[in-house]
């Protein structure tokens, strides 16, 4: 039968080895924990270095003498503790020369009104859509009648408008972090296009954003795709043009 190490209460309570591996497998499961409690991100990559390094210095601590004093210990795990958590800061922080170029909305519509266009495809003079309203441009149904006519100008201005308040709708959904470091103007602009085709909150609610959110770029990407059906069918176009948007998501991307 396993034995407990002797002396087993001090262990607990002024081991420093114990202590490291404790906050080691704290900060790898409560930050889940909290994201699925809160729906709140958190920076990955320094959870995962305060991680490794609490648990490394778990190990290095298994070869040193446990014997000071309980003042002592403490001092020693707290001063332990802050050095790790000093040190993993700065492993989590990428330098300026790698940080991606924030993107703008002046950058972002560059690239999502012209992609836009294609994907949607323009009527000059209005229409009703399949469900009956009336249509013009590229989908727009802003204060449509029957009979109404946009000039292309007037299309592509109404385009931009209509883009942009997508973008704003969207980016409510996105964490500073993925704002600030994981959204060049190219993935801003798929992610742009696909809230056009489903709307800011059915993309600001989907795995592609909650994926880009938790620092998993590709695979937000990939699960943009997911969204090539109308109702249960697998709608060629829909699939062709979700394969585009994660090219365009995944330019840049390591």
């Amino acid at each position: 039968m396993p034995r407990l190490v002797p002396d087993v209460r001090r262990v607990v309570l002024l081991s420093l080895s114990f202590w490291m591996q404790v906050f080691g497998l704290a900060v790898l499961v409560l930050p889940e924990l909290w994201y699925g409690w809160t729906g709140q991100d958190y920076d990955p990559n320094l959870a995962w270095w305060l991680g490794v390094l609490f648990l490394l210095g778990g190990i290095i601590g298994r070869v040193y003498q446990q014997g000071l004093s309980p003042l002592r210990e403490w001092l020693r795990i707290i001063a332990v503790g802050a050095i790790i958590a000093a040190l993993a800061m700065m492993l989590a922080t990428p330098s300026h020369a790698s940080q991606p170029v924030v993107a703008t909305e002046a950058s972002t519509l560059q690239i999502a009104v012209p992609f836009i266009a294609r994907e949607e495809g323009k009527r000059n003079r209005a229409y009703r859509d399949a469900v009956g309203i009336w249509t013009i441009c590229y989908g727009s149904i802003r204060g449509v009648v029957a009979n109404m006519f946009k000039s292309d100008e007037e299309c592509l201005a109404l385009l931009r408008v209509e883009v942009a308040e997508h973008r704003s709708g969207l980016h409510r959904y996105f964490t500073p972090a993925t704002i600030a470091a994981r959204l060049p103007a190219t993935r801003d602009a798929a992610y742009t296009s696909l809230a056009f085709n489903v709307g800011p909150a059915g993309a600001g609610k989907s795995t592609a954003t909650h994926r880009l959110n938790a620092g998993d770029i590709a695979g937000g990407c990939r699960a943009i795709t997911w969204f090539d059906h109308a109702g249960r069918r697998r709608l060629r176009g829909l699939f062709e043009r979700r394969q585009r948007e994660e090219a365009l998501c995944l330019e840049g991307a390591h």
